[in-house]
């Protein structure tokens, strides 16, 4: 909105207001007014919470010392939707269909945690929607964006073709052109993008959900997975460093640059109140929401395959109960003392605060790691 008026309308009057044509510094001020919102309204926000007694059900099975967290104020993950999308709104450019595509997927999946967070509040129990209609919203989420992407494909803004890390020449395409105009083949073409997007954004958004377990530790993970994904949507989205770095050149792709700094600032915000002892939990509106909108914006950039490594903890967390739970069910023997990983950790006798830090760091590094990809090819 910001970008329409102040540039698009007044710059003619206002030469100074040329300023507001550039990404990076609306990315940083989008940054900070994310930040601000987040400890403006989050005092306010938490006290409602904790008035209405919105709080959070511990499951029994779980470690002992997380007992005492019961009732502490949950849902606070309408805090970051809200100090996420109203930044993007303010200093975007909203003639962008990729902006729409990232606020829209992150309100779909953030609506889904909600209605499982409200039910567990109701009901005052630890199991919200059951598990068949958690993923049958998120499958249907993720549908929509898929056919979001395929629109814009045919009007030729978009490509399905993916950026493989490590390779110069290898791009394969997962809508070929030539079966796209056939009358019968042309929709059965687009089966395996639309298959291939709902594996990532249903994963992304069960990862950060699972990680979601110790105060503080999802929501930093996402600190970091956040801006390396500022830094891949602005090379992606940049004329000169997309060609030096040999990426896809997608030019409208850069706005959402301003989104990623966005969730970088009200992930900072929301650590805040959410640092051990945590005031407030994000619950699965906030874990859901983030894990979409991060889904999202990889595929969004062709930048999926680089995702494990960007949101490596989320990966490794989502990992370590698929396999306690597949090792459970085919040998009967666990190999972790508990799953996700980082009550592993905390049963091996890690202090919560040392398991917080040390995944913090494993985060930065993998996010590291796969910035370095861009050049290594």
């Amino acid at each position: 909105m910001l970008y329409w008026l102040l540039y698009q309308k007044l710059y003619l009057y206002f030469r100074p207001f040329r300023i507001f044509q550039y990404e990076t510094f609306r990315t940083a001020f989008a940054t900070l007014t994310a930040l601000l919102i987040m400890l403006l309204i989050g005092p306010f926000v938490i006290g409602k919470l904790r008035e209405f007694q919105i709080g959070q059900y511990i499951r029994e099975e779980g470690p002992k010392d997380h007992q005492k967290k019961a009732g502490t104020p949950t849902m606070g993950g309408v805090l970051i939707v809200i100090a996420v999308l109203l930044p993007t709104f303010l200093w975007s450019n909203l003639s962008d269909p990729f902006v729409w595509l990232v606020m829209g997927s992150m309100l779909a999946f953030g609506a889904i945690g909600f209605a499982d967070d409200y039910i567990k509040v109701v009901h005052r129990r630890n199991l919200g929607l059951t598990g068949r209609a958690k993923m049958g919203g998120q499958f249907i989420a993720a549908l929509g964006v898929a056919l979001a992407l395929i629109a814009m494909q045919e009007e030729g803004i978009y490509s399905a073709q993916m950026t493989v890390p490590f390779v110069k020449n290898f791009h394969p395409h997962l809508a070929p052109g030539f079966l796209t105009h056939l009358p019968f083949w042309g929709l059965l073409a687009f089966i395996p993008f639309v298959a291939f997007v709902a594996l990532v954004l249903v994963g992304s958004s069960n990862a950060v959900n699972l990680t979601d377990g110790l105060d503080g530790l999802a929501i930093g993970c996402t600190i970091v997975a956040a801006g390396a994904l500022t830094v891949l949507t602005y090379v992606s989205g940049h004329a000169v460093f997309s060609d030096y770095l040999e990426l896809q050149r997608m030019p409208r792709v850069g706005e959402l640059t301003i989104f990623c700094g966005s969730m970088v600032g009200a992930s900072i915000g929301f650590l805040w109140y959410n640092a051990h002892p945590a005031e407030v939990f994000m619950g699965d509106v906030g874990s859901l929401a983030i894990g979409g909108a991060i889904g999202t914006v990889a595929v969004a950039i062709r930048q999926e395959l680089l995702l494990p490594l960007i949101g490596g903890i989320f990966v490794l967390e989502a990992l370590s109960v698929m396999l306690q739970v597949g090792s459970y069910k085919l040998r009967k023997k666990r190999i972790f003392k508990m799953a996700p990983l980082h009550h592993h950790f905390e049963l091996l006798g890690w202090s919560e605060s040392k398991v917080i830090v040390r995944f913090w760091i494993a985060a930065l590094v993998f996010a590291l790691l796969a910035l370095t990809t861009l050049k290594l090819r």
